[in-house]
């Protein structure tokens, strides 16, 4: 007879939540109460630029925060003649640029407005052809582009009163009124419709209303709390916007995923005959211990991006490890507590056609499994070394193209392409005025600003700037006597070419800046701006990929070792994590790199892969992968204890897991590939990348290599050396969680004492 009792965590969370129904789940509801509560009560805080920003120019930012100094948003008003013809000093260029200044003046918005044909402006293009008109807009540098409509408005009537000049306005302000504009409300939509999508999946998958809102509803409220908590925990670790984003992403993914395994292995154990008490301890054992030992995978892999030190990936890292965490306490609590409740009535809420339909296969997966992946793994498993062979081949040419990947924070071009006009405004500024759109930005502290050896350094410096090659001017200097800070902006020579940027850059850092401003005793002088900014970025995030990678990579090992006992296990996991990830790359630098395809997805021109999303694709993919891997391997081993040979035990444990695999990876597909259609390029790339990546994982990895490779290795898959014994032993009992039923044609059931 088998044993009812079985030991772990999970099993006995669920035991206790379906012994105290209302208690865990009242305990649940308290809790996302209290959470958002005490988030609202202490407020959040969020990353600011001094912690965001790392080298240089996070030393930028933190003098300026230091010395209390709100820089003003600079804008510019561009006029040129269409035809490119009119000079700058014709009598109707000369009127225009009369009229902007009028204008700009006439709002109140703005201070400080510079003419072009001020004395040593050097805001006339060296042609005659382009000038710029500048100001600063008054009042907190934060809300500028909430205030700078106006100002647009009056640029808007000054052009349509010169019909034969271009007058285009561009700046910090108008730039990210712009954007928010275009792709605010673009972003969010995409947020909000992953919710609807994922139920309406769900619903095909299950076929009942009841069975698809639990999943949905689970992942919302660990959204919720997850809100909370992120309020409380930024005053240690501030926050984001995009750790939101990413938060929401993850959590919904894990979330549903969760749920979802959980219910599935409730539903077929009650398919197979169980009275609801025994499918819920089954189920509580069995699927309960996957999701922690999936969740603590996930929640190891995200803790890893706070080896960045940068304060942007802590916040996506932190928020993702709290919300896949109360998801996960979650499922093993809440979930058999609302399953007990509502026994047969989660089937309530039938969808026509589609119930009746998934519940007769439901019915005949239980006993059966996947037809379809019976097929697939009958030829897997009749011949798994050319299956191994040939998936690992497909793997590794589609992974190859990554081994010529180039990363960098990308240009406007890049980013937007030609959907907004302002981004052709940058163009034509840069090319009339090579790096004047995003000129160096050199923050100089001092004892004292005004010291004779101070002057000189700058006047030094400015000279240099140019004289080395490094700027083709005008170098300007603002300087702050009370708080001791000047700024000296320096427009690189290479304007938007990053790469020739980057060496005028270099120029600046490396020789210019060492040989004036270095020799000054008690100088502060690091170089910031937008080059330097993605330069800095750039380092940093490639200085960290060997920590991050060496902490997730043992410590998902050493998981998997403890929670299966077995080094092939431990092993193998992690090399197809890897397969996965490595093709992820490939499918990024084919379509958004060298092209192939990129017209499907609009990404046509961009040429490189935005800095960040390498490192951030193989934190999360190394952790939502192991959704599937963990499940997949409990099963195959839970059917390898109860008797059933390796071969047998490797196509049960598969093709009855394929049902559930299948639906989460559809959604996870779906939700990430409602990010493949946004415009901005960064996130289409993340929304692409993630989306290819988790299909790969669930079918080429899950479906056919793991079988192959397991197939091959028989039992060497659950070696253990004997100097491994000794360590903690996290399995639960796998050969106790099933009522007896027939033994398999090939052995018989073994049951624990």
């Amino acid at each position: 007879m088998a044993r009812n009792g079985v030991k772990g965590f999970a099993a006995r969370a669920g035991g206790w939540s379906v012994r105290h129904r209302w208690a865990a789940v009242g305990i649940w509801v308290l809790f996302v109460v209290v959470a958002m509560g005490l988030g609202s009560a202490v407020g959040r805080v969020d990353v600011s630029d001094g912690d965001g920003l790392s080298g240089e120019t996070g030393q930028a930012a933190r003098i300026v925060e230091t010395a209390d100094i709100d820089e003003p948003v600079g804008e510019t008003v561009l006029v040129q003649g269409k035809d490119r013809q009119l000079s700058a000093t014709a009598p109707e260029f000369k009127r225009a640029v009369e009229d902007v200044i009028k204008a700009v003046e006439g709002t109140g918005a703005v201070t400080d407005v510079r003419s072009p044909y001020a004395s040593a402006s050097g805001t006339v293009s060296k042609d005659g052809r382009t000038a710029l008109v500048q100001f600063d807009m008054r009042g907190d540098p934060d809300t500028a582009a909430d205030r700078v409509q106006p100002v647009l408005d009056a640029v808007k009537g000054v052009a349509d009163d010169h019909d034969a000049l271009r007058i285009e306005e561009i700046g910090g302000a108008s730039m990210n009124k712009t954007f928010a504009d275009a792709f605010g409300d673009d972003f969010q939509r995409a947020e909000y419709s992953a919710v609807p999508v994922a139920l309406g999946i769900l619903l095909i998958a299950f076929g009942a209303l009841v069975a698809a809102l639990l999943p949905v509803a689970l992942a919302i409220t660990a959204i919720m709390a997850t809100m909370g908590l992120m309020g409380v925990v930024s005053h240690l670790q501030p926050m984001s916007e995009t750790a939101n984003s990413v938060m929401l992403l993850v959590g919904l993914a894990v979330g549903v995923d969760y749920c979802l395994f959980y219910l599935r292995r409730e539903r077929e154990e009650r398919m197979k005959g169980h009275d609801p008490q025994t499918a819920l301890r089954v189920a509580a054992a069995t699927s309960g211990r996957a999701i922690i030992v999936s969740g603590v995978t996930v929640c190891v892999a995200m803790a890893g991006m706070m080896f960045t030190g940068l304060a942007e990936f802590q916040a996506m890292g932190l928020a993702s490890l709290i919300v896949v965490a109360v998801a996960m306490v979650g499922s093993v609590t809440v979930l058999p507590a609302l399953l007990s409740l509502l026994g047969e009535r989660v089937e309530k809420g039938r969808i026509p056609f589609v119930g009746r339909r998934n519940k007769s296969r439901a019915q005949r997966n239980s006993l059966e499994g996947s037809r379809l992946w019976q097929r697939v793994l009958t030829v897997v498993l009749a011949r798994p070394a050319v299956c191994v062979a040939v998936a690992v081949g497909a793997l590794v040419a589609i992974a190859a193209p990554a081994l010529g990947m180039k990363t960098q924070n990308l240009t406007l071009d890049q980013e937007f392409g030609d959907s907004l006009p302002i981004v052709a405004t940058y163009d034509r500024v840069n090319e009339a005025f090579p790096g004047g759109s995003d000129p160096a930005e050199v923050v100089v502290k001092a004892d004292d600003i005004n010291a004779p050896a101070v002057r000189s350094a700058i006047a030094d410096f400015r000279a240099q700037a140019v004289s080395s090659g490094a700027s083709r001017g005008p170098v300007e200097v603002t300087v702050h006597a009370g708080q001791d800070v000047a700024f000296i902006d320096v427009p690189l020579v290479g304007g938007s070419d990053q790469d020739r940027a980057e060496k005028s850059l270099a120029l600046l850092r490396d020789q210019v800046r060492p040989d004036t401003l270095g020799t000054v005793d008690g100088v502060e002088a690091p170089v910031t701006g937008q080059v330097a900014g993605s330069k800095d970025f750039n380092d940093q995030i490639v200085g960290s990929v060997a920590p991050v990678f060496v902490f997730v990579v043992v410590f998902a090992f050493l998981l998997m070792l403890l929670s299966f006992r077995s080094l092939t296990v431990a092993i193998t996991s992690i090399a197809l994590n890897l397969l996965s990830v490595g093709a992820a790359y490939g499918i990024l630098v084919a379509v958004f790199q060298n092209g192939w395809g990129a017209s499907l997805v609009g990404a046509e021109g961009v040429g490189a892969i935005i800095s960040w999303l390498p490192l951030f694709l193989f934190v999360i993919l190394f952790g939502l992968s192991m959704d599937y891997h963990v499940f997949v391997v409990s099963r195959i081993k839970e059917a390898r204890l109860q008797g059933r040979t390796n071969t047998d035990a490797i196509r049960h444990g598969v093709v009855t897991t394929a049902g559930v695999v299948t639906s989460a990876a559809v959604i996870m597909v779906a939700v990430f590939a409602i990010f493949g259609t946004l415009s901005m390029q960064s996130f289409k790339q993340m929304g692409v990348g993630l989306a290819a990546a988790i299909l790969i994982d669930a079918t080429v990895i899950r479906g056919v290599l793991l079988p192959a490779v397991m197939a091959l290795l028989g039992e060497r898959n659950w070696y253990l050396p004997k100097w491994l014994e000794r360590m903690p032993d996290f399995t639960h009992d796998e050969a106790g969680t099933e009522v007896p039923e027939a033994a398999p044609k090939d052995g018989p059931v073994r049951v624990s004492p």
